[in-house]
This record gives C-alpha cells, structure tokens and sequence, in this order.
C-alpha cells in the first residue's frame, strides 16, 4: 500500500529517479569546454611561451645582474629551463586568473542566466551540482596548469634543444629527472591555488554576478600577496598561503627540499577545505530564485 507521502514527494512520484544520476560529470565538463570563456582562456595560456620566445629572441638571451644568475637568467639554455621559467613567471598571477575563472563562475553564471532554479527543478540534488561544477571547475584548472608548462617544453625544446635543466645555484638535472621534478612543481602549484578556488567557488554561490565572484577571489589573492610583503608581520606570514607559493623552487635542485611545500600543501588545503564546507553549507540553506 503506497503512502501519502509517496504521493505527494516529488522524488517517488518519479519513475527510475536517480539522484546520483542526475547533472553527470561529463555533460558538465563538456558544457565548460564550449564556452567561449573556456576556449579564450586556453588561448592565452598556449600563447604566453611564444610571448617569452619572441622577448627573448628580440632583447637577446637573459644574462645575470650583479655577479648573480636567477632562473629568468637561465630560460635559453634548454626547453626544460624555459619551461620551468614560464612557471616561474605565471605561478604568482596568470594562474591564479582561470583558477578563479573557473572556480568561480560554475554556479554565478547559472544564476545569472536563471537557469539555476530549473537545474534543482530537475530535479538535481543541491550537493550533486555542486560536487559536478567542483570536479569540472578543479578539473579545468588542473589542464590549464599543465598545459602552460607542455607547450613551453615544445616551444623550448624547438627553440633552444633538449638538454638537462640548468639550475641557477649551480649544477644541472638530467632530462628525465628535470620532467619528474617539473611534474612535481605543476602538482604543488594546483594544491597552492585550491584557496583561490575555494575563495572563488564559495563566492559564485553567494552572488548572480559572476564577475564579482572570480573578481573577488583574484582581488583576495592579491592581498594575501600584499600581506606577504609586509615584513613587519613576521612569522604571522607563515599562515598565509601566498608565504608558500614559490616554494616549488626547492624541488628543483640537486637535492631538492621538501619542508617548504609540505608546509605550503598543508595551509592550502586547510583553507580550501574550510571554504568548500562553507559554499556547500551555505548552498544548502540558500533561497534560489533565479
């Protein structure tokens, strides 16, 4: 005998519901990759070595100041130098930016085109579609990071040969040593960013606008660089992610050392984890009505 609240609940009154079915990861990652946004933002990343190439190639190879080579010094010597080089250049900022982007505008822009009402009208589970745009929107951002280092190794390799990475302090890694130890750094690099997808992520549930969550999560990560700077804050830096964000560099020498990026791992993903639980508490409990 069928109950009254069989009746009357939605999710029994649909045959063959499935909630874990609902929203798939694959028809929202390939949802992001149509969008323009997704394709410009590739652009940009797969353009910057050719950038670097031609700077490089008009302003003559990088040479020391003072008696003191630095990685920028070192970028002409192989296509792992320039690689590791374009890291070096983007890790502060670029990278940030489709972290952000993509982190932050999943749910805003669903809002904002008032279609996210009809998706939980579907209907889909407010924690599945989050879970989906998080997995697609890390995703995303974990290709961007790669794909930035993959085309520099072959614009590098092409222009300046393949050979062993050079590394400033002296000594050099081998090219199959150099290719783990860049794997490494785009790994911590992903991990060191989770806070700004967390920023970005948990304000695109709180706002329609997505220019004011991917806006608001770059501009925080900005401060916390201007933060950093501030010396006078002492060891009160250590727990700030941006303390951590090159401490990648200590991975690529001859006997690399580790504490700094256990270090930074750790605050980033203690940081992260806080603001996942707050977009996905904070979802829960929202009125949608767009």
């Amino acid at each position: 005998m069928s109950t009254l609240a069989e009746h009357t609940d939605p999710l029994h009154a649909a045959s063959g519901y499935r909630a874990g079915r609902t929203l798939p990861v694959r028809v929202e990652l390939i949802r992001q990759l149509k969008r323009r946004r997704t394709l410009i933002m590739a652009g940009i990343l797969a353009a910057l070595p050719f950038v670097l190439l031609i700077a490089f190639a008009i302003g003559g190879n990088p040479s020391g100041r003072n008696n003191q080579v630095t990685l920028m010094d070192t970028a002409t010597s192989s296509g792992a130098n320039f690689a590791a080089v374009n890291l070096f250049v983007s890790a502060g900022f670029l990278l940030v930016i489709p972290v952000a982007l993509f982190c932050g505008d999943t749910v805003a822009s669903e809002a904002s085109w008032s279609s996210l009402r009809y998706l939980l009208a579907a209907p889909v589970p407010r924690a599945r579609l989050l879970w989906s745009k998080l997995a697609v929107g890390l995703g995303l951002s974990l290709a961007a990071m790669i794909l930035l280092p993959v085309v520099a190794l072959a614009v590098g390799t092409a222009a300046y040969g393949w050979g062993p990475l050079q590394i400033p302090t002296g000594g050099s890694l081998d090219s199959g040593t150099a290719a783990q130890r860049l794997l490494v750094v785009v790994a911590y690099i992903f991990v060191s960013q989770l806070v700004t997808a967390g920023l970005a992520f948990w304000l695109s549930t709180k706002t329609d606008a997505p220019l004011g969550a991917v806006g608001g999560a770059v501009g925080l990560t900005i401060v916390g660089n201007v933060l950093d700077a501030v010396t006078a804050l002492g060891h009160w830096r250590d727990f700030l992610p941006a303390h951590w964000q090159f401490a990648w560099a200590d991975a690529v020498q001859p006997h690399p050392e580790w504490s700094g990026m256990i270090q930074g791992t750790a605050i980033s993903i203690t940081y992260a984890v806080v603001l996942f639980a707050l977009a996905f508490r904070g979802f829960a409990r929202k009125d949608v009505v767009s």
